[in-house]
């Protein structure tokens, strides 16, 4: 009877055990799950925050694009904001100096971008893709200003006539921008496309329009 009764009260205890076991792994298990996506999510913000930086042949700071979640920063070297760049749900890039003034506005097309006045009436310059993979920079007649044309060590900046204005050349994860003389003006070691970076050699542009063409076209693909 005896042996009876303590078989009884160890297959209780057992099942008790086994039920407060079962009970935690129901609490705990969820929240592991739910872990994962948090840890990703945070990561993607930090990915968003990074600073494409430029600098000059001796290494100082000259300006970099902070990436913002909804766009990017121009700052100067010491860190002054020059411009904020704010892409919206359409696509287009809206471009404000540091007091909250429009600048103006960069739309993305399925060949071109564009650059418009702050008035969104006028088209100031258009990037436009060459059926052969080049690249051509128009004024707002249509006429020609630049070719950017492929090299086997980069991209090259010409006039109409083939003068050679700067030569973009990327080495060993290095891009940089040169002038004919090949004497370095500024390069950057950051992550951003061959043909988003020669938009600062566009001298026709002010810096502010540079930026805010170049990220237009670093984030929506122009290689």
């Amino acid at each position: 009877m005896k042996n009876a009764i303590l078989k009884v009260s160890l297959l209780v205890l057992i099942a008790t055990v086994w039920g407060c076991n079962s009970v935690n792994k129901a609490n705990i298990e969820p929240n592991q799950v739910n872990s994962t996506p948090i840890a990703a999510t945070a990561t993607n913000i930090d990915a968003r925050t990074d600073k494409i930086k430029f600098k000059t042949e001796g290494g100082s700071d000259l300006f970099s694009l902070k990436q913002q979640a909804d766009g990017a920063k121009l700052v100067d070297g010491k860190e002054q904001e020059l411009a904020r760049i704010k892409a919206d749900k359409s696509g287009k890039i809206k471009l404000k100096n540091s007091a909250d003034k429009t600048l103006g506005y960069v739309v993305t097309k399925q060949d071109h971008w564009k650059v418009e006045n702050p008035e969104q009436n006028k088209d100031l310059y258009i990037l436009r893709k060459q059926n052969n993979g080049d690249y051509q920079l128009e004024d707002a007649a249509k006429k020609e200003i630049y070719q950017i044309k492929s090299r086997n060590d980069g991209l090259e900046i010409l006039t109409p006539n083939n003068q050679l204005v700067y030569k973009i050349k990327v080495k060993e994860g290095k891009i940089s921008l040169r002038n004919p003389s090949e004497k370095t003006i500024f390069s950057t070691k950051s992550g951003i496309s061959s043909i988003a970076f020669a938009c600062f050699g566009f001298d026709v542009m002010t810096r502010e329009q540079q930026a805010a063409l170049a990220y237009a076209v670093n984030s929506t693909g122009g290689r």
